[in-house]
């Protein structure tokens, strides 16, 4: 008697689970394809100047490999890049002064803040300081990237044209992360898929949705909506910060567009797990606001969506029950095919698509343990710097 009550729990469990697959199939905004990528556009009649804002703490490692990228950019236009060198202790600043010299190209311009003041998260003051910077040359746009990632020659011209012919205020692109090491490959197409399924591209650009976000890797942001949102102060305490600007901008009447990118590429590595790990748990808990309610809510929401599903087939198995499998095989079936999209974009093996539940598994733990850290005062983190203030509470005042 009580087996059978089990199972049947586990059948009614995979059959909600099936009905949240299904609706997230048809209703999510088609999160699961991976065809967003820059609109068509069409060059501009005059190309408008452009400033680009790296912020950059401690980036000696990768600098090599990113910034002669935006050095070498083919663009028709005035452009400079301006790299904030945010407390280095590792010769940043040199070094880019260095590239600089060596490879020629766009005019670099590096300058040093001082530590932030109480309020602001590092990277948003960094960027601040760039964007004052900036206004001083009165550009119409501002390129926002970071300082691990790579662009193609023609990276910039391809934003500003979008930007132009499509009339948006923010155009950002998900820079490719790597994929080389085993956990690289297990965890991060993963991330990118539930970043898209959290915030589906297609309803980020259409007009009236509340949905806005962008990937702060690479973000083209029109001047004159920067200073409407009042950014970077309006998000300054931001531990998310992409997602943050983005909001500010759309609040503030602007349009926004995020997508899939072609040649722009994160080059930082993250060969082991407990890399991957920092990279998830430094902020996964202020995306929940710092919220238990929030906290406990998503962990049953990827219990139910995400494991359930293999755990029905295996119980299903063991106690020959088709009623209790046969959901469940559907649900991880659905789950398997929306993410075979993310794994090509990658060039991933397909037989990783089943393996799904287990990474969704290594997010929740990855969540829970943001949690803990941040009950423990150490908070959020960024470039060893620890933010405790909830975001959604400092994002009020």
């Amino acid at each position: 008697m009580g087996q059978t009550a089990h199972v049947s729990a586990v059948v009614w469990s995979a059959a909600v689970s099936l009905a949240a697959w299904l609706w997230l199939l048809l209703f999510q905004g088609w999160f699961w394809r991976t065809d967003v990528r820059l609109p068509a556009s069409r060059d501009p009649d005059g190309w408008p100047d452009v400033c680009v804002v790296v912020p950059a703490r401690d980036e000696a490692a990768v600098l090599p490999a990113s910034l002669p990228s935006l050095l070498a950019q083919d663009y028709p236009g005035r452009a400079e890049v301006l790299l904030v060198d945010d407390g280095s202790t590792d010769g940043t600043g040199d070094l880019a002064r260095e590239l600089a010299r060596r490879r020629g190209g766009l005019p670099l311009t590096v300058v040093t803040p001082g530590e932030p003041p109480s309020g602001w998260t590092g990277k948003l003051w960094a960027v601040r300081h760039g964007m004052e910077l900036a206004r001083a040359r009165d550009p119409e746009y501002l390129l926002l990237t970071d300082a691990d990632i790579a662009h193609a020659p023609d990276s910039l011209r391809r934003l500003v044209s979008a930007a132009r012919t499509g009339g948006f205020d923010l155009v950002s692109q998900m820079a490719r992360l790597r994929v080389e090491s085993l956990w690289e490959r297990l965890v991060v197409p993963a991330f990118v898929y539930f970043f898209a399924q959290l915030y589906p591209f297609r309803r980020i650009a259409r007009p009236g949705s509340r949905t806005a976000a962008a990937a702060g890797g690479c973000v083209l942001l029109r001047a004159g909506a920067a200073e409407r949102a009042r950014i970077p102060d309006a998000v300054r305490h931001a531990v998310i910060d992409d997602v943050a600007v983005a909001r500010a901008v759309k609040r503030s009447g602007g349009r926004v567009w995020l997508g899939l990118a072609d040649g722009v590429d994160s080059v930082r590595p993250y060969p082991r797990l407990r890399d991957l790990w920092r990279m998830v748990s430094r902020s996964a808990y202020a995306q929940l606001r710092h919220s238990p309610l929030l906290l406990v809510g998503t962990v049953a929401g990827l219990v139910l969506v995400y494991l359930v599903p293999p755990a029905a087939v295996a119980v299903g198995a063991a106690a020959g029950s088709v009623p209790c499998a046969l959901p469940g095989g559907a649900a991880w079936l659905v789950m398997t095919g929306t993410y075979v999209p993310m794994l090509r974009y990658y060039r991933q093996p397909l037989w990783l698509a089943p393996l799904l539940p287990v990474t969704a598994f290594l997010y929740l733990l990855m969540t829970v343990d943001s949690a803990v850290q941040h009950r423990r005062g150490r908070g959020a983190a960024w470039k060893g710097r620890t933010y405790a203030r909830p975001e959604a509470a400092a994002e009020e005042a």
